[in-house]
């Protein structure tokens, strides 16, 4: 199959180089009836999620064709984030975890065609472990590829059954130095690096995701101690993202205040040397 967008009818439309907007909304996806009560319940055993969006897409989260379900809610405040409106998990629609299954066994033929598969991003899956559980499982007992998009933050929620379902990791590392982590995300960096590890010792294959933002993630040490991270691990590639100013007008409608308002993207040399110094290293750069 060429690369391009299917759909949600179907469709394969022509593939437009364009950074990441997010989803396309829940279309095709019943929310749940249950009422309040049942959804506490139904949320702690897994079975109900806050879903955000859905999308299927060719060559962006993991090889093939993909089907795509973020989830609401992310513990990271991230200034780059282009999708500010998933932060809150008050701001998804609540899905059942059958009603996703039943979507992502429509799409079985198209994932075996491409080589893709399901890819659970977010806002932070991992804000959700017992909901991205059960759709890894039951991605896994149709014989699907998996892969989770994560910034690895909250890693320690991720069980060894979940790790075990997974066929691929995105790991999102905003910044290499922890200070420079803070600023951009308010958090921590250590449970990033150490979910990292965790998932080289279990074997799984980690595409290593970093942000290319002017002023911000850009300074050398800062991509060299990432570099240096990234080398450290058995990581399959490296995507070094430039940032865009899509999301801004998000920040606006949400109230909230976009503190990168004045940033540029980085020019093709900027881009050239963080990519020279990730492929110094001997990593495949993307």
């Amino acid at each position: 199959m060429s690369e391009g967008v299917v759909r949600t009818d179907g469709i394969v439309a022509p593939a437009i180089p364009r950074p990441r907007t997010g989803g396309l909304g829940v279309a095709g996806l019943r929310p749940s009836e249950a009422d309040r009560s049942e959804r506490f319940a139904a949320v702690r055993a897994g079975d109900l999620g806050s879903v955000h969006s859905w999308e299927l897409v060719t060559a962006v989260d993991g090889p093939g064709t993909r089907m795509t379900v973020f989830l609401a809610g992310c513990p990271l405040q991230c200034l780059f984030c282009h999708n500010p409106d998933t932060m809150q998990m008050r701001r998804g629609t609540p899905v059942e975890a059958d009603e996703v299954l039943a979507r992502i066994k429509r799409y079985r033929s198209v994932f075996r065609a491409s080589g893709g598969g399901l890819t659970v991003s977010g806002g932070e899956p991992l804000m959700q472990p017992g909901f991205t559980a059960r759709l890894l499982r039951g991605a896994k007992e149709m014989g699907i590829h998996t892969a989770l998009d994560t910034s690895g933050f909250l890693g320690a929620a991720c069980t060894d059954e979940m790790i075990a379902d997974l066929d691929l990791v995105l790991l999102d590392v905003k910044s290499g130095l922890p200070e420079t982590y803070r600023k951009v995300t308010g958090r921590d960096l250590a449970p990033t690096l150490d979910f990292g590890r965790r998932l080289a010792q279990a074997g799984k294959t980690i595409w290593l995701r970093f942000v290319l933002v002017p002023g911000l993630t850009d300074a050398w040490e800062n991509v060299e101690a990432v570099a240096d991270y990234a080398a450290s691990l058995p990581v399959a590639r490296v995507d070094v993202l430039p940032f865009h100013q899509m999301g801004r007008d998000k920040w606006a409608e949400l109230g909230m205040t976009y503190q990168l308002e004045d940033t540029t993207p980085p020019d093709e040399d900027l881009l050239t040397r963080v990519r020279g110094q990730f492929q110094a290293r001997g990593l495949t750069v993307r």
